[in-house]
């Protein structure tokens, strides 16, 4: 076996911006923007602002938003970027806009049935997200307020209400207009199949035993390969049958969930197994819309009583060498958590004790913690089965939260179960995953937003999967997606952390490494290439076909039960793998590196302008 390592960590770094600052009349009293220190004036010259240094950057991923970060839903969620184009006068904004993006769509770019990519796209995908029920984020979206065709339907001019800072994470998985009935509402569309595609393979068959993927006959963009005749991807158990199917050679390519002995375990003189670190992190959430942990008290006590550092030893320590434990909060440390501590020590037994006592609770006769009101609460652990990382982090502190009074059980069910139906339904109490995220901070807008939390009176949208809700620490997330100078967006998310903690949403775990594997006498080219990035082994189009079959026979360690794009399906990390990102169009690509590059869907820079 040949083990390439990557060791460098992950750093979290801003997205690079690059904004033009344009006259609205006599709107002298609108605030001056700065991009990267440089001031821009309203005046009636249009000043270009200087680029910001686009260095960068489970279970769920944090959908990408046309969609969704989703949360573990990774199970398991170096930019470069041009300049944007000056442009002097210009149309007067529609309405109240502040900013504008104006994209010129590359003439080449057609749907798979050969119709153009065009504006009408752009406006149907926008539209589904702000009006299908259930979906799964509209951060960002929400800031629209239109998009239409430019000079030509292969421009698409986008208009926003606020100055939006992250405009590169939106608009990276575009929808065929035409395909549904109704932009408004897709929640009924793509019941067992998506018909079209805007990337290199298009999906000729899809079930719960696996995917078929075929060129695109109508792909003609120039840097995306086809080197397969057919890709296919098949379901694979857990870890050990992903295992023992590549070393069978039943499969080319595996991308397991990283455990301890995961090289030792891909021994073989066929078969390179690939580790490094991306965006994705590990910890235990809890939700406090409903439930135990509704009660502030009782949540501060539960996670007092929570020995991260004996987690820690038992279940991560023995995973990686030297490694050391997430401090951050829902983030890896890099720019946005320089020092990995947010969260420092968290375990206080004692504290959590007297913290219950001062509150009227008391230890009935079976040693439980009981409310004033006499309730023993119960707290809903859940995992997704067959993870036995997950299970041994049940089996290891479950008997020791019991001991200190709290009644925790097990409440676990199949992955898709989890990461579709009952995560996006807060349907628990306790919650274990990895969150794979792109390098930009907005997820954290998605994941955290108080109007992000879904509900019956917002159609069950977003993606804040615990509840919870600050207006302060709201409010540093809604500044900061407004903010484009670099050095300022990032002290207002560094703000924001410490009130993950104060307010005990969560408790990290670790950084997760990511490993991938693959048979050298059957694949080879850039295999490793994507695989510490958001989106993961997308670019398996460019790998070499070593044994000539014409046949690209992937693993996957979980497999979605549907297939929408906008809403819940797309809260797991391996359907935006499988489904999502081979198919659906992006402006925008996340790197591996965790910044954005312009993908061949543009013909060139968007210019973007505020107003």
């Amino acid at each position: 076996m040949r083990t390439t390592r990557r060791s460098t960590k992950f750093a979290a770094l801003a997205v690079g911006l690059s904004l033009v600052v344009a006259a609205c009349g006599d709107d002298d009293d609108d605030a001056a923007d700065t991009t990267a220190g440089q001031t821009a004036t309203t005046t009636a010259q249009t000043t270009p602002a200087t680029d910001a240094a686009d260095t960068t950057e489970a279970d769920t991923t944090e959908a990408p938003d046309t969609t969704g970060e989703a949360t573990d839903t990774t199970d398991d969620a170096t930019a470069t970027t041009g300049d944007a184009t000056d442009t002097t006068g210009g149309d007067s904004p529609a309405g109240d806009a502040a900013m504008r993006l104006t994209v010129d769509i590359n003439p080449d770019a057609t749907w798979s049935d050969g119709t153009p990519i065009t504006a009408a796209d752009f406006e149907c995908t926008w539209q589904a997200v702000l009006g299908t029920p259930g979906a799964l984020t509209t951060v960002g979206y929400d800031q629209i307020v239109s998009v239409s065709a430019g000079e030509s339907d292969k421009q698409a001019v986008i208009e926003f209400s606020e100055v939006y800072a992250p405009y590169k994470t939106l608009f990276n998985g575009i929808l065929k207009a035409d395909a549904v009935e109704d932009c408004n509402d897709i929640s009924a569309d793509y019941a067992d199949m998506i018909e079209y595609s805007g990337g290199p393979y298009v999906l000729e068959s899809w079930s719960p035993g696996g995917s078929t993927f075929v060129p695109n006959p109508n792909y003609t963009w120039a840097t995306k390969g086809q080197n397969f005749d057919q890709i296919t991807m098949v379901p694979l158990a857990d870890s050990d049958t992903e295992i023992a199917a590549i070393k069978a050679g039943e499969v080319d390519f595996i991308y397991p969930q990283y455990y301890q002995g995961i090289a030792e375990a891909l021994d073989d003189p066929n078969i390179e197994t690939i580790i490094g670190y991306g965006g994705q992190f590990e910890g235990f959430y809890f939700q406090q819309l409903t439930g135990p942990f509704a009660d502030p008290v009782y949540r501060e006590a539960f996670s007092k009583s929570i020995d991260r550092e004996g987690v820690f030893e038992q279940i991560y320590s023995p995973l990686v060498e030297g490694a050391e434990m997430l401090n951050c909060g829902p983030i890896v440390p890099g720019t946005y958590c320089p020092d990995n501590d947010v969260f420092g020590e968290t375990f206080d037994p004692e504290g959590a004790a007297t913290l219950l006592e001062e509150n009227g609770w008391t230890k009935n006769g079976s040693g439980m913690w009981e409310s004033p009101d006499g309730e023993v609460p119960e707290v809903r652990w859940i995992i997704n089965t067959g993870n036995t990382r997950r299970e041994s982090t049940q089996a290891f502190l479950i008997p020791l939260l019991q001991q200190q009074g709290f009644n925790v059980i097990a409440d676990n069910c199949d992955a898709a179960c989890y990461f579709q139906q009952r995560l996006p339904a807060l349907d628990y109490d306790l919650a274990m995953y990895i969150t794979t995220v792109t390098g930009d901070p907005t997820y954290l807008t998605s994941t955290y937003a108080c109007n992000q939390i879904p509900s019956e009176e917002n159609g069950n949208v977003g993606q804040n999967q615990t509840g919870w809700c600050n207006e302060e620490a709201d409010a540093l997330l809604a500044q900061a997606d407004k903010e484009v100078d670099e050095a300022k967006r990032t002290a207002l998310i560094q703000e924001f952390l410490p009130y993950i903690a104060e307010d005990h949403v969560m408790l990290p775990l670790f950084q997760f490494p990511t490993s991938g594997a693959y048979r050298t006498d059957k694949v080879g080219g850039p295999v490793g290439e994507e695989l510490n990035g958001y989106w993961a082994f997308r670019n398996f189009g460019d790998w070499e076909d070593v044994d000539g079959d014409g046949t690209l026979v992937i693993g996957a360690e979980q497999w979605p039960e549907c297939l929408n794009p906008i809403t819940e399906c797309a809260n797991s990390s391996w359907y935006q793998w499988t489904v999502g990102f081979p198919l659906l169009p992006a402006l925008w690509d996340p790197t591996n590196e965790g910044g954005f590059e312009l993908t061949e869907l543009a013909a060139s820079e968007p210019v973007v302008e505020v107003l």
